[in-house]
C-alpha cells in the first residue's frame, strides 16, 4: 500500500512548465505517483483531501505543496495541467470525469474501474473532453527490472514473446487496511485490483492489443471474518497474436519475507527467456530489480536497482504537453482495464472443502 519508489531526478521540463495537483489520498500509491512526476520535472502545486490526517502525512513527503480548500479550487487553477489521484477504487472513474470535464488530464492509481459500466462511461467522457485518463500500473512502470525487460524485448533480444507468467503476492496487513478494502463493491475483486498489474504487463511484453480470458478463479481461503475479501485469484489469457498468459495474485506473503511481496515475471520468447525478481531475491539479496536473461549465446544476471530509472513519467508529461501517446496509449489503458474486469466477472469461486464462507 505504501510502495513509493524514489529515483534519480531526470527532468524533461523546467520548473513551472508542467504543473499538477494531487487529490483523493485514499491509497499510499499517490506518493509513488507524485514522486515519479516530480523527478521528471513536474511542479506539484496543490493537494486536497477532506481528511486532514492524510494531508499531513502527504506534506511530510511533499512539504512545499499548497493545501487547497476544495477540489474546485484545484480545478479552477488554469495552470494545472494534470490531477493525480488514488481514490477508493469504485470512485476513481467518477472523479476522473470531473477532472477531465474541467479541462485537466487525469492520472489515477490502478485499478482504474470496478465495473464495465464505469469503463463505458469513461470512454465516452474521454471522447467528449479529449483529455487523458492515465493509470499508474506501478508493477511495470515503477520497477526498473520491468522497464529493462521491456527494452530487451523491443530490441528483439529474446525473439517474439510467446508466453508470460506473473506472480503477484502481497502482504495483507489487515489491521492497517481501511474498511473499503474489504468490500467487493468498493475494491472490485482481486483480479480487478492487483490482477490489473499482471494483465497490463502481458499486453505490453507480448505486444498484444487484445486478449481472451480463457479461465479465471478467485477465493477466500483464510479470511472468514471478511468474506467479501478475495485473498487468492488467478487467470489464463490468450492474446490476439497467439501469446498466452497465466498469472496468480494473492494476499499470502509470509511474515518472514523481508519485503511486502515476492513479485516475479517469467517471459518466454522464441530465442530466449527473461525472469524478473522485482522486489527481493529470496534468501540471497534483499534488494530488488534482479533480471535473469538467457539467450542462445549466454546467461546473465542483471542487478538493476538505480541503473535504469522510470521513463514513463517524463513521457507522460511530454504526452500531456504535446497531446501524443508515447508513454502509454489510451487504447492500451482501456483494454487492460476491460480484460481485468471480464476476468473478474467470469471468475469461478473456489474454496477449501468445509469452508462455507468461501462459497
Amino acid at each position: 500500500m505504501n510502495y513509493a519508489p524514489k529515483g534519480k531526478p531526470n527532468p524533461v521540463v523546467n520548473e513551472n512548465e508542467f504543473i499538477f495537483a494531487a487529490t483523493a489520498l485514499d491509497h499510499g500509491h499517490i506518493n509513488g505517483m507524485c514522486n515519479g512526476l516530480v523527478e521528471a520535472g513536474a511542479t506539484l502545486r496543490w493537494v486536497y483531501d477532506p481528511d486532514k490526517e492524510k494531508i499531513e502525512a502527504f506534506l511530510e513527503n511533499f512539504p512545499e505543496t499548497n493545501v487547497a480548500s476544495s477540489l474546485e479550487e484545484i480545478l479552477k487553477d488554469s495552470d494545472v495541467q494534470l490531477v493525480a489521484a488514488a481514490a477508493i477504487p469504485s470512485y476513481r472513474s467518477a472523479l476522473g470525469h470531473t477532472v477531465m470535464r474541467a479541462g485537466k488530464d487525469y492520472f489515477t492509481d490502478k485499478t482504474p474501474f470496478t465495473t464495465l459500466d464505469q469503463l463505458v462511461e469513461t470512454k465516452r467522457v474521454v471522447l467528449e473532453t479529449n483529455q487523458k485518463y492515465m493509470v499508474y500500473f506501478s508493477e511495470r512502470l515503477h520497477v526498473e527490472s520491468a522497464v529493462f525487460a521491456g527494452d530487451l524485448i523491443k530490441k528483439g533480444v529474446i525473439g517474439d514473446v510467446i508466453q508470460v507468467t506473473g506472480f503477484g503476492p502481497h502482504r495483507l496487513n489487515a489491521s492497517s487496511r481501511p474498511d473499503w478494502f474489504f468490500k467487493k463493491a468498493t475494491y472490485g475483486g482481486i483480479l480487478c485490483d492487483i490482477g490489473s498489474h499482471q494483465i497490463e504487463q502481458f499486453l505490453t511484453f507480448a505486444s498484444c492489443y487484445d486478449a481472451t480470458i480463457v479461465h479465471s478463479k478467485v477465493g477466500n481461503f483464510n479470511n472468514p471474518n471478511t468474506p467479501e475479501l478475495e485473498d487468492y485469484g488467478d487467470a489464463t489469457l490468450i492474446g490476439n497474436n497467439g501469446a498466452s498468459h497465466f498469472f496468480k495474485v494473492d494476499w499470502f506473503t509470509p511474515d518472514g519475507l523481508s519485503t511486502w511481496g515476492d513479485g516475479r515475471t517469467f517471459i518466454t520468447g522464441t530465442e530466449g527467456t527473461i525472469e524478473l525478481r522485482k522486489y527481493v531475491d529470496v534468501a540471497r539479496d534483499t534488494s530488488g530489480d534482479h533480471l535473469y536473461l538467457v539467450t542462445k549465446d549466454k546467461e546473465i544476471h542483471y542487478e538493476l536497482s538505480g541503473q535504469v530509472g522510470y521513463p514513463f513519467f517524463g513521457e507522460l508529461i511530454k504526452d500531456c504537453l504535446n497531446r501524443t501517446e508515447n508513454a502509454m496509449t489510451q487504447e492500451h489503458v482501456f483494454k487492460a482495464a476491460e480484460l481485468c474486469l471480464i476476468a473478474q466477472d467470469q471468475a469461478i469461486t473456489i474454496h477449501r472443502e468445509g469452508d462455507n464462507y468461501g462459497q
